[in-house]
């Protein structure tokens, strides 16, 4: 086992709440961006092998590619074949990331609803009408 193996191993311990109602997929996928945004991970770091994610946690392999194909399509991971999934940038910068344009003009709008007088409960109404019409259904919606 090499160095970043075991420090990964050590890093990423994924903890499954079967109970919680939250997809066992995106479980791992939450805790994969937590431990990206602490710095636990950073970018090049591996992350365990389905087979090991499986023997840990009783979850399906299928189960963690899933989450690890997601993982890929939000751009944090790569899965390069025959050598595993590696991290390719960390969220523990927030300045960094395609997501960093989306928090600078939420963060113009909360300001703007502050300058016209709105108060944080109206603010939250507001964008929780908006989030559950963007994504309905969805949690925290």
């Amino acid at each position: 086992m090499s160095f970043i193996e075991r420090k990964v191993m050590s890093v990423v311990v994924f903890r499954i709440d079967r109970r919680s109602g939250v997809a066992t997929y995106l479980q791992i996928v939450r805790q994969v961006e937590q431990a990206l945004r602490m710095g636990a991970l950073e970018e090049g770091d591996r992350l365990p092998t389905a087979a090991q994610v499986a023997a840990t946690t009783k979850v399906n392999p299928n189960t963690t590619l899933k989450a690890y194909r997601e993982l890929e399509r939000a751009g944090l991971a790569e899965v390069r074949q025959g050598a595993g999934t590696f991290i390719t940038r960390t969220l523990a910068d927030p300045d960094s990331g395609p997501e960093w344009p989306l928090r600078t003009a939420l963060t113009e709008w909360l300001h703007q609803a502050r300058a016209e007088g709105l108060g944080g409960e109206e603010v939250q109404a507001l964008f929780g009408a908006a989030f559950e019409a963007a994504y309905p259904g969805a949690p925290g919606g």
